[in-house]
């Protein structure tokens, strides 16, 4: 059998189907050692128990400067000041600032506010496929799987229509670092979208909404709630985030039904599964491959292995996600799974905040399409598709669709 290697996550072959080399890992190294950018040590972390074990470990953080030894941070490259406005978010600390800084934004995230928003996501999807319809075909991601989400969270944030293509090629800069030059090559990227989130910002203070970002500029003001950089940060995270990983879901979800029509059709027979199918397409696409970085606090042994103080830990959520210990008869797409409990979102406190919006926008986007194009089908091979790059995300870059 070939030797493990290092997964090369910028691939198309790879990101295609990493599934059986992450089946691989789960059996013969589950804790598995490699380098990333400015030659640290990371640890992909494979079986469904340690993703857990990770994502809920007290002693791996999710700060990492505030965790590394003084050895450690002063190796630290000298670009990496240009990230650091960005990394001020509840993404990326640890207790007490974490629960401070996701109690500011939680109340708009609620089950019962994202509900309100029902009319608005349905609306926009009935919109947006009027498009397609008139010319018979589309770009699935382009047209539909990015326009959706990446309106919503923009309107809830209050960022101006004009702007959205402008974030995307920054945010899919960001997302898909893999090794020391796309770090570089993203330093353009995070220079334009820091200096535009500060404008945006200082354009909001002269004339508040009622708008999510508003809401933060008046917490900001407020006193010791924010931070400026804090208010930088959270903006980048809610606009990234809020779009990033639900862009996969509807089109790595549809990609999943296409490439099983008796799934397909056992969804436009029975319209309440919707739900438990986008559970199911969660788990089985994971439209967020691995979580991001945390960093041993302290020594940290996971499944035998003790990962040394300041080294990087990946939690592989679409290997856990396929985990034959955990789920029966992972590599198969059952829409009625029961139970289904998947890491799509993380765990722990840092689990995903707008798990609400994605479920509600998936669900409408996938059933709405489905049932609408009784004839829709891939304009290409599936084999011939190209999928993103980096280790973060995964999804497929374009998806040519015929509706008719």
């Amino acid at each position: 059998m070939q030797t493990l290697t290092q997964p090369d996550f910028k691939s198309q072959r790879f990101k295609a189907n990493p599934f059986p080399f992450y089946a691989r890992l789960r059996e013969e190294a589950p804790v598995f050692r490699i380098k990333v950018p400015a030659n640290e040590a990371g640890w992909l972390v494979t079986r469904y128990d340690d993703v857990n074990q990770v994502l809920k470990h007290g002693g791996i953080s999710k700060d990492r400067i505030g965790s590394m030894t003084p050895e450690q941070q002063a190796k630290m490259p000298w670009f990496f000041k240009f990230f650091t406005p960005l990394v001020q978010n509840m993404l990326s600390r640890d207790p007490p600032d974490h629960t401070r800084l996701r109690a500011l934004v939680h109340k708009a995230f609620t089950p019962r506010l994202i509900e309100r928003l029902r009319s608005r996501v349905q609306t926009l999807s009935d919109s947006l496929l009027d498009t397609a319809a008139r010319k018979g075909s589309m770009d699935l991601v382009a047209e539909y799987a990015f326009l959706l989400p990446v309106t919503i969270i923009a309107e809830m944030l209050g960022v101006p229509p004009g702007d959205y293509k402008k974030f995307q090629h920054w945010s899919n800069r960001l997302v898909s670092n893999t090794d020391m030059s796309d770090v570089l090559l993203s330093i353009p990227s995070v220079v334009m979208f820091t200096r535009y989130l500060r404008k945006l910002i200082a354009q909001r203070r002269t004339s508040l909404g009622d708008d999510l970002l508003s809401a933060l500029i008046q917490a900001e003001e407020a006193g010791d709630k924010l931070t400026g950089d804090e208010l930088v940060s959270m903006a980048f995270l809610l606009l990234v985030a809020g779009h990033e990983t639900t862009v996969n879901l509807i089109s790595g979800g549809t990609l999943a039904l296409l490439q099983h029509p008796e799934q397909l059709e056992r969804l436009r027979k029975e319209p309440g599964l919707i739900e438990p199918a986008v559970e199911e397409l969660l788990r089985y696409a994971s439209p967020v491959e691995v979580a991001t970085e945390r960093i041993a606090r302290d020594g940290v042994t996971v499944s035998g292995v003790t990962i040394p103080r300041g080294d990087l830990v990946f939690a592989v959520l679409a290997s856990a996600n396929r985990d034959e210990r955990h789920f029966k008869d992972p590599n198969t797409l059952d829409l009625g799974r029961d139970p289904n409990k998947h890491v799509s979102f993380g765990m722990g406190i840092h689990y995903c905040l707008g798990a609400p919006l994605a479920r509600l926008e998936g669900q409408i986007a996938i059933q709405t399409l489905v049932n609408r194009f009784p004839n829709l089908r891939l304009s290409k091979p599936a084999e011939s598709l190209k999928w993103r790059t980096g280790v973060l995300m995964r999804g497929p870059k374009q998806l040519p669709v015929k509706l008719t």
